[in-house]
């Protein structure tokens, strides 16, 4: 009986949210759900948050394309941090030559700039605050604010799509705030058709700000780009943080500037490898 062959991965991580890449461009599929999970389980596989697939380009002047698996094995969108991995892996197989290129996303696609000290620029794309752009449905709003009753409690945040849905809570203590269990609620509400993002952001001065994201798929994650993106564009729209904004998240720190509400949001931070190895299926 033939045996599949080993599965070349390389890890990698941005300002601690790890990830799998594996590189398809020869036409390889993508993972199934259950090697999706088998690669992320950190006890039994190699561990990760999500799973990145390097494809071939799909629009013309790309040089590539990716997409995004969850740790539960379903689809996502949009992955800032995941772009900046792809970037540098890019670079450093030889793909990208120049300091600034493009990259086909799931939908749509970014221009990266690679910067000095291994961190990459990535042109997320402009942020989307209509309600169906998120999706949001049934919820009473009030100037930039959305009012919402879960478990008892009413809530106020912002909600944004970067591609992939977010909503945004600030708290006053960002180390007791209850992220998993209002996360959790969240995602499950049915306000949320595609389920959400979840941010919860402590703002420390204009130029600053605190963020924890219990993600979609993956749970409480050590840093989220598009998250980081999302909070930044409600508190700039808010007036309580400048267009070119720190965020700190327990996995590091990200750097967001947003010239214009009618403009690309970037995002720029570190991409780093972790080791090379081979799964035995």
């Amino acid at each position: 009986m033939a045996h599949a062959a080993p599965l070349r991965f390389s890890k990698m991580h941005g300002a601690g949210n790890d990830f799998v890449l594996l590189d398809l461009r020869a036409g390889a599929a993508p993972p199934s759900p259950a090697l999706s999970r088998h690669l992320a389980d950190r006890h039994r596989g190699v561990g990760c948050d999500q799973i990145l697939t390097i494809e071939a380009p799909r629009s013309a002047h790309a040089l590539a394309s990716y997409r995004i698996w969850n740790a539960d094995g379903s689809a996502a969108a949009q992955c800032g941090n995941g772009a900046r991995c792809v970037a540098a892996w890019l670079v450093r197989d030889g793909a990208a030559q120049d300091d600034a290129f493009e990259l086909d996303r799931p939908s749509g696609s970014h221009a990266v700039q690679r910067l000095a000290g291994g961190r990459y620029r990535i042109a997320m794309g402009v942020p989307q605050f209509a309600p169906q752009a998120v999706p949001l449905q049934g919820c009473g709003q009030v100037q930039d604010e959305y009012a919402l009753d879960v478990d008892g409690a009413s809530l106020r945040f912002g909600a944004v799509s970067m591609g992939n849905p977010h909503v945004l809570l600030e708290v006053d203590d960002l180390a007791r705030a209850p992220v998993a269990t209002l996360g959790a609620a969240l995602q499950a509400h049915a306000a949320f058709p595609d389920s959400v993002n979840v941010g919860f952001a402590q703002v420390q001065s204009r130029g600053r700000i605190a963020l924890r994201v219990y993600e979609r798929g993956a749970g409480e994650t050590l840093a989220c780009g598009s998250g980081a993106c999302a909070a930044a564009a409600i508190l700039i729209r808010r007036g309580r943080v400048d267009r070119e904004v720190v965020v700190a998240l327990p996995g590091g720190e990200l750097n967001i500037d947003w010239a214009a509400d009618t403009v690309s949001i970037g995002m720029a931070g570190p991409a780093t490898f972790v080791f090379e190895g081979e799964l035995n299926p």
